[in-house]
């Protein structure tokens, strides 16, 4: 089996195992339910009545439009109020809807700001995403002149070495090496790409463990690295006291 196949069915595996062992959640923002046919047959007579105020400009229409204006408007506020009622009778600490509505109340969300750059103002998403990969780009370019010239001696010296003995054989590790190492994972940090916590990489079954020990054995003994392991999600993260429009 194919390198990246195992790995894309190990953290199958573990995503499926995890989807199945939490809490099924209530969607985040459902739908309200639909006006009332009385209520939407009272706010079309209002604009009816308006658009003919608007020609005739006749007092009578005008008092009848505010009138419905102002029945609209509480029979408006009184529906949202009953919603807004109904749905926070509705939460349930067991199906995360009360822990969602709370982070949501609590959090005031912070709109982004746009950056400026040498060729404009960015503002759509898209355009920031490009702001920053060209940023990304330009600070992590291939080291041209080695500020070291020991160090990179070194190195040269131990790939030489590799290269003339491919035969030898690497050094392999085993399940309880790789026990330990998942053992120092934080579970504060973020998820890959793939959307595997760490927390559920800690709870593995011993037989889960060993695999990932043969696959990790496997990349040494063969020197190919999984696709799936090469990407990374980059999070950019504002500096204290550091311009909102500059990247």
């Amino acid at each position: 089996m194919a390198i990246d196949t195992c790995v894309e069915k190990f953290y199958g595996a573990v995503l499926k195992a995890l989807a199945a062992s939490t809490p099924k959640c209530r969607p985040r923002d459902e739908p309200w339910p639909p006006i009332l046919a009385g209520f939407q047959d009272e706010i079309g007579l209002k604009d009816r009545l308006r658009r003919q105020w608007q020609i005739t400009k006749d007092p009578a229409l005008k008092a009848e439009v505010n009138s419905l204006k102002r029945s609209v408007s509480r029979r408006l506020n009184e529906w949202r109020n009953d919603q807004w009622s109904t749905t926070l009778e509705s939460l349930d600490p067991l199906d995360q809807s009360l822990w969602w509505m709370t982070k949501r109340v609590m959090r005031a969300p912070t709109p982004p700001p746009s950056l400026v750059t040498t060729g404009g103002v960015a503002l759509s998403d898209p355009e920031k995403a490009e702001v920053f990969a060209d940023n990304l780009e330009t600070q992590f370019q291939p080291v041209t002149d080695p500020s070291v010239p020991a160090v990179i001696e070194m190195y040269d010296v131990a790939l030489r070495s590799h290269l003339m003995s491919p035969e030898s054989k690497p050094w392999l590790t085993n399940p309880e090496e790789v026990q330990e190492a998942i053992r120092g994972f934080k579970v504060s940090k973020a998820p890959g790409p793939n959307g595997t916590p760490h927390r559920a990489l800690k709870h593995l079954l011993q037989r889960a463990v060993t695999l990932l020990d043969l696959t990790i054995n496997a990349i040494l003994i063969t020197h190919q690295f999984p696709t799936v392991w090469k990407h990374a999600r980059v999070i950019s993260i504002l500096k204290p006291g550091k311009d909102l429009a500059l990247p």
